[in-house]
């Protein structure tokens, strides 16, 4: 049986080797070289050993005396369902009494069924406590000491706000690329355009010169004016004004729009009545003299003086 061993050992290991395909692996199962399993029969399985008394001394070891403060284990079943809970959950969750009795694939169920013992536990394990002594709430100036350092949180919280900034700056970046992708796509349409007008307006006078059409009908249309189109001619300087009101619409004239007129300098309402205007400015105390001479007569008169 020995000999048996050695050479099925001596097969396997004339077989595994990294340079040995599959296909040849295969050939070797078929003509009895490699056997299933470990590829060594065995003829008797092995054996066991089941050493109660060692187990039972390893339990005891394990066990320690001690009260139930310092243990604080508590077994009860399963607080009752809810009434509101009842009516979403199915029938089976809610006759579950213990975790044997719930369905292990339902997650739902298993959750609920957890909670439900933990619920059980607590309502068990509190007037206990209470009897005990033992408080169960939190004292208002109750104060925990952190178990991280002021400079270990620092670095947590610059991680986070460096994190935050990096996602806002990612946003930023992927909304002015979604901007520059629809300018580009406004652009090309505009651009698609002016070619289909501008073939448009080809055909159009070709079609002129051949014949097909009386008149050039399109270029009375109200657009905007053709590039190089001089002022004056048909479509020119007064086609300009027409489509700029038609697009921007006529608000009025702004130039000199607060110069008199002859209706506002002939308006007198803004003066009160019973007062004289007032004359021109430096005339005050010269009603009494005579208007001044001309030059010529002024000269004439200093002429007379000297002889």
């Amino acid at each position: 049986m020995a000999a048996a061993v050695d050479s099925d050992a001596e097969s396997v290991e004339s077989f595994s080797g990294s340079d040995v395909s599959d296909k040849e692996l295969m050939e070797a199962y078929k003509s009895g070289l490699l056997k299933p399993g470990l590829n060594i029969e065995v003829s008797e399985p092995r054996k066991h050993i089941n050493n109660v008394a060692g187990l039972k001394q390893k339990l005891a070891d394990f066990r320690q005396d001690l009260d139930w403060l310092e243990r604080l284990d508590v077994t009860t079943d399963p607080a009752p369902m809810p009434a509101a809970m009842a009516e979403v959950t199915d029938m089976e969750a809610a006759k579950a009494t213990t975790a044997r009795d719930m369905d292990v694939h339902n997650d739902f169920q298993r959750e609920m069924t957890f909670y439900r013992q933990a619920q059980a536990a607590v309502m068990s394990a509190l007037p206990r406590l209470q009897k005990l002594g033992i408080p169960t709430t939190r004292p208002e100036d109750y104060f925990a000491e952190m178990a991280k350092s002021d400079t270990h949180m620092k670095k947590v919280r610059e991680r986070l706000l460096s994190k935050q900034q990096g996602l806002e700056r990612a946003e930023k970046v992927r909304k002015v690329r979604e901007m520059r992708k629809y300018g580009k796509q406004v652009q090309q349409e505009v651009l698609l355009k002016r070619q289909r007008e501008k073939k448009e307006l080809i055909k159009s006078v070709k079609e002129y010169r051949k014949g097909k059409i009386d008149s050039l009908d399109f270029l009375d249309d109200e657009g905007p004016p053709r590039k190089g189109q001089p002022a004056g001619k048909k479509g020119g300087a007064n086609r300009n004004s027409k489509y700029k009101q038609k697009k921007f619409g006529f608000g009025g004239q702004k130039k000199r729009s607060k110069w008199n007129t002859g209706e506002s300098s002939a308006d007198m309402s803004g003066f009160k009545s019973g007062r004289k205007p007032k004359g021109p400015p430096g005339k005050k105390g010269q009603k009494g003299k005579q208007p001044r001479p001309g030059k010529n007569r002024r000269q004439k008169m200093k002429g007379g003086k000297r002889r």
